[in-house]
């Protein structure tokens, strides 16, 4: 099967990008908006809409295979790439990508995505948002040319043995942090809520204090709201470095924050994003794993999650080497080609460090569906319910594909059996 034609068009995501730095440092909500003046460099305002680009594969059967260039919500800070706008790719991917791809046969998706994924423009390595949606295009363009699944298509290519798996959701409620895990307490998600602690003195406290009262308030609904005592998720909270600066980052007092901190979400475990976020990855790193030994020498019952400066393979290969966290963040976004997301998976997997295919909730409903059959294949540990931060409709993307793919591979193997 041949790549006939390829076909783009510009669109929204589910969110907007946001900046952090502005965020952080105080910005004043306006309703939906921000107002205040913008510290990221390529932001005309703190809160602007997100941009996708779909690219579209035509196949020489007439199929039309897609993936969408999206780029993380908090673009530009923490080691990642700039701003991602469709008018500034669009032509790149036209003038650069299409002439590749048209007419090419569809053999492995691994060599086709690796080829995308060190392709250059003008001596500079393609934004890694356009390597994302193309890398997915060709993903479901290869399932579509086999007829399997795309999560098929990772196992075969990556040879993962044994049964697919459901892989537990992380739902995201953004600053409707309320309701939004009452919303995830009643459809029973894996874990919750994430909280979007982006702000010391709005949602963190100086001293840990508003914080700690949410993660005691998210415990006890859900021992209210759960209908079966077996309901035991896991609390997940992403405080995009507001622990650090809050505590100075003395090591030792955001440890002993942290042990409150789980004490207060007993009997469920806890799980801390972003405790920290210094101002480059060798700094990152250091804090990390000084901040696990202090955490070891104590209960030991949080478990640390790296996302700023860990956005690459070789970064994340890093920061697992370094033994600098018990969960990855792993964003497909921030990654380039999605062959990058398979291989970072099974790399935390191997080395015992937990993988979660998270994202972005700037991403689209496309992207979301891609990563899922990823994270699927290669049994990540937990998957981000994207994009958005409405999250039943993140939920319903990502639930909804876990249970389609299952269903279609359980059915196939059934036949196979039978025959």
């Amino acid at each position: 099967m041949k790549i006939a034609d390829v076909v783009c068009s510009a669109g929204r995501t589910g969110y907007y990008y946001d900046d952090l730095l502005a965020i952080r440092g105080g910005a004043v909500r306006d309703g939906f908006n921000y107002v205040g003046r913008p510290l990221t460099a390529g932001f005309a305002r703190i809160r602007q809409p997100g941009e996708s680009i779909s690219v579209m594969l035509v196949l020489e059967d007439g199929q039309v295979a897609f993936g969408d260039c999206v780029s993380v919500q908090y673009s530009g800070t923490g080691g990642r790439e700039p701003l991602f706008w469709a008018k500034d790719f669009l032509p790149v991917i036209e003038r650069v990508v299409a002439p590749l791809l048209r007419g090419r046969e569809l053999g492995s998706f691994r060599g086709l995505a690796g080829e995308i994924d060190a392709l250059a423009a003008g001596g500079k390595r393609l934004h890694a948002a356009v390597r994302y949606g193309v890398s997915q295009a060709l993903l479901d363009a290869v399932a579509k040319a086999r007829r399997i699944t795309m999560a098929e298509v990772i196992q075969d290519e990556y040879r993962i043995a044994g049964e697919m798996k459901r892989v537990p959701v992380l739902g995201q409620s953004g600053d409707d942090r309320y309701a939004g895990a009452d919303k995830m307490i009643l459809k029973g998600v894996d874990a919750l809520p994430h909280g979007l602690i982006n702000n010391v003195a709005e949602k963190l406290g100086f001293r840990g204090e508003i914080l700690k009262e949410y993660v005691g308030w998210v415990r006890d609904r859900v021992l209210l709201l759960r209908e079966d005592e077996a309901y035991s998720p896991v609390i997940h909270i992403d405080t995009y470095g507001t622990i650090g600066l809050a505590f100075n980052h003395d090591v030792e007092r955001m440890a002993d924050y942290l042990e409150d901190l789980a004490m207060a979400a007993l009997p469920f475990r806890l799980r801390v994003e972003g405790p920290a976020d210094m101002d480059g990855k060798t700094a990152q790193l250091r804090i990390y794993q000084e901040l696990r030994h202090a955490l070891k020498s104590r209960r030991g019952m949080v478990e640390i999650v790296v996302d700023e400066w860990c956005n690459t393979w070789e970064d994340i290969k890093q920061f697992v080497d370094g033994e600098a966290a018990d969960m990855i963040h792993i964003k497909p976004p921030d990654l380039g080609g999605v062959n990058n997301l398979a291989k970072a998976i099974l790399y935390c997997k191997k080395k015992g460090v937990g993988a979660y295919c998270g994202g972005t909730c700037n991403g689209t409903d496309r992207s979301a569906v891609v990563c899922t059959n990823i994270a699927l294949a290669c049994g990540a540990d937990l998957c981000m319910a994207k994009p958005g931060m409405g999250f039943d409709e993140g939920y319903m993307i990502v639930h909804n594909e876990m249970n389609r793919v299952l269903a279609l591979v359980n059915a196939r193997n059934k036949t196979k059996i039978s025959v």
